[in-house]
């Protein structure tokens, strides 16, 4: 049976000089390849306006409406598994992430606080399987304040989704990475691809 496959992309940085954008395409890549009838439907927050609007006290009762909050909500419970992929910027999620995620944990739609122990809650979205694709500029571990892959893991298990195996890419900015293309770069990881797509 076919599944539908949400790909979210969350990075500032030009297409042609985006790691996140070509491991992103790499892992779609293979695993359409072992999936040829499962649906890929592409969100690029860049271009959602959504995704530009920052919670505020100023926002704060219209923030969660029909367009900026349903429609992304309803969206997610539409689709078998979500593929989320984001750059680390400033020690994070890029912005664009952060704002999607806002938007989309809302109490009583994707979560409950109902019947729960104190300190814990229900995940609403419990037919997802999430893969998350993350890149950093940094090696692994040089910040251990900022560690953007465990922050999308812990936050799809908190609304009840299966997360598949993190891939992160780090080091982008240190060489030999730094002076390599993106997709030639992404070749040094694309056995753990594979691998990791077979699982998904």
């Amino acid at each position: 049976m076919s599944k539908k496959v949400l790909v979210i992309t969350g990075t500032v940085s030009p297409a042609e000089k985006s790691f996140s954008l070509s491991l992103t395409n790499r892992f779609v890549k293979e695993y359409k390849s072992l999936n040829p009838n499962d649906e890929i439907i592409n969100l690029d927050l860049n271009k959602e306006e959504m995704a530009h609007k920052t919670l505020s006290r100023e926002n704060f009762g219209t923030y969660f409406n029909e367009q900026d909050a349903l429609k992304y909500i309803n969206q997610l419970k539409e689709v078998d598994k979500v593929i989320i992929s984001s750059p680390m910027n400033n020690f994070n999620v890029s912005g664009l992430i952060k704002n999607y995620l806002d938007h989309v944990l809302l109490a009583d739609q994707t979560f409950s606080y109902k019947y729960v122990k104190q300190g814990d809650a229900k995940g609403l979205l419990e037919h997802l399987t999430v893969q998350i694709l993350t890149t950093q500029g940094a090696p692994f571990g040089w910040y251990p304040w900022g560690n953007h892959t465990e922050f999308l893991k812990g936050t799809w298990e908190f609304v009840g989704a299966n997360v598949n195996e993190p891939i992160l890419f780090a080091g982008t900015k240190i060489a030999p990475i730094s002076t390599m293309n993106p997709d030639e770069a992404i070749d040094q990881i694309a056995d753990k691809i594979i691998e990791v797509a077979k699982k998904f």
